[in-house]
């Protein structure tokens, strides 16, 4: 066959129509074999793949629940599982301090808010276990009616646990305001020991250790060093003399003598002036001249107005002790013994500082409301205040062994540190002080010394 371009080839009618009969008859045959062949296959097919039922309509989407009702449910679930425990803490602003004598003891615009959010932190960390949630609140006033309105103002509202840093007459006001209520007052700052004794309250904890507990540590110290003669520098302030007293005290009560007590009188704004050192370095040898023998200078100065210009300066080379050189303290940045550099180390990295007293003593505080939480596993102010006061309630403190509150005037009993400014030297009790409880309650005021009446109630 050739293909050739023009009109397609057409077969000729005669090649269909023109077909003999027996043709036609072969054709109609096979067709109806096929057929027959064809029908049960056909049935098969229709048995196995029944033809789709045409789809129903589509049902209309069930309406979803409204969040209105079924998230509230679920919070008021959560919240009844959860212990809510609420902390404030109650900070008086006191202007009229002057500032330190160096520049490097200015204290901190968080000085003790730090210490409660680290202890805020620790008491979640052991509360989420136990479904219990700590909260910190902050509440603070330059006026002294004002801040005791506020915080009163909480407690109404439900907060139990109260820590303060504020002024002896302030803390008393508050507790005042609180005594009808079931809240707890801890005293984080305020060192007097007035608050302990013939003014204690009930319903206050003291986690800031009193002058007595400071100067008895050190008159340990003393007396483990054999250092027995004392030449007593007080300065003018208020303070200043309560300080002397509690020293006054302890050299009675560990054998020690103070041969001589001088009062310094200072000017604030020498300091500042140029040429300043210089004056000190003639004003200080001048006032020791004439002492009588003595072994070391205790000095007086809660303010840290003079203090420090003692050491290095006096006319007979002396150690100097009390709140400058050697001092006593519930913390000190330095101190890497018990766990204490973990310690410090979590501080730094909340704060961005070192730790202050005053953020042991508040941290303190409030981790004495954790650890009750934890063992008791309720946050009822009825239930956990007493427990606190109880010989059970003990607090790990990175000291070393348990620190535990007096029964009888609500007073934490804790070892005391004995510092320079950068280490640490000792720390008191000291061996050899014996204790018929705990050797912890030779320091400061014991049991049955106390004055203290408000306990025994």
């Amino acid at each position: 066959m050739m293909v050739q371009a023009g009109p397609a080839y057409r077969p000729a009618r005669s090649d269909v129509c023109c077909l003999r009969g027996s043709s036609l008859r072969g054709v109609s045959l096979l067709g109806a074999v096929l057929f027959l062949l064809a029908a049960p296959i056909a049935a098969r097919g229709q048995t196995d793949n029944p033809p789709a039922e045409p789809a129903p309509k589509e049902a209309p989407a069930a309406p979803s629940p409204a969040p209105s009702a079924a998230a509230p449910n679920e919070e008021a679930k959560k919240d009844e599982a959860t212990l809510k425990i609420r902390i404030l803490m109650a900070r008086e602003i006191r202007e009229d301090r002057l500032p330190p004598l160096s520049l490097l003891d200015i204290p901190p615009p968080d000085d003790g808010v730090a210490g409660a959010k680290l202890a805020i932190s620790d008491n979640n960390t052991t509360g989420r276990f136990l479904k219990q949630e700590f909260d910190l609140d902050i509440v603070q006033s330059a006026v002294p009616a004002e801040l005791v309105a506020e915080v009163t103002k909480r407690v109404d509202g439900g907060v139990a646990y109260v820590v303060t840093d504020a002024s002896p007459t302030t803390l008393l006001a508050l507790s005042d305001a609180l005594k009808d209520k079931d809240a707890v007052i801890f005293n984080a700052s305020a060192p007097d020991e007035a608050l302990r004794e013939e003014q204690c309250r009930v319903n206050i904890k003291h986690t800031a250790p009193s002058r007595s507990m400071l100067a008895d540590a050190l008159g340990q110290y003393m007396a483990w060093k054999q250092w027995r003669k004392w030449l007593l520098v007080v300065g003018p302030a208020p303070e200043d003399k309560l300080y002397a007293d509690a020293i006054r005290r302890t050299a009675k009560r560990f054998g020690h003598k103070i041969v001589e007590e001088r009062t310094f009188n200072y000017d604030p704004g020498s300091r500042r002036s140029d040429g300043g050192f210089e004056q000190i370095q003639q004003q200080i040898p001048g006032f020791m001249q004439g002492a009588p023998e003595h072994d070391v200078v205790v000095i007086a100065d809660e303010g840290d107005l003079f203090g420090e210009y003692f050491p290095y300066r006096t006319w007979i080379s002396r150690p100097v002790v009390g709140t400058a050189g050697l001092i006593a303290t519930s913390w000190h940045p330095a101190i890497e013994l018990w766990g204490g550099t973990q310690f410090q180390n979590r501080f730094k990295r909340l704060a961005g500082r070192t730790m202050r007293p005053l953020d042991y003593n508040v941290w303190a505080a409030v981790r004495s409301v954790g650890e009750a939480a934890t063992r008791k596993n309720t946050a009822d102010a009825k239930t956990l205040i007493p427990y606190m006061r109880s010989p059970e309630f003990e607090l790990a403190a990175f000291k070393g062994q348990k620190v535990t509150y007096r029964a009888w005037n609500g007073q934490l009993r804790q070892p005391i540190l004995l510092a320079t400014p950068k280490i640490l030297v000792s720390v008191s009790p000291q061996q050899g002080f014996l204790h018929q409880v705990t050797e912890l309650d030779t320091l400061g005021v014991d049991q049955p010394e106390t004055k203290c009446t408000a306990f025994k109630k």
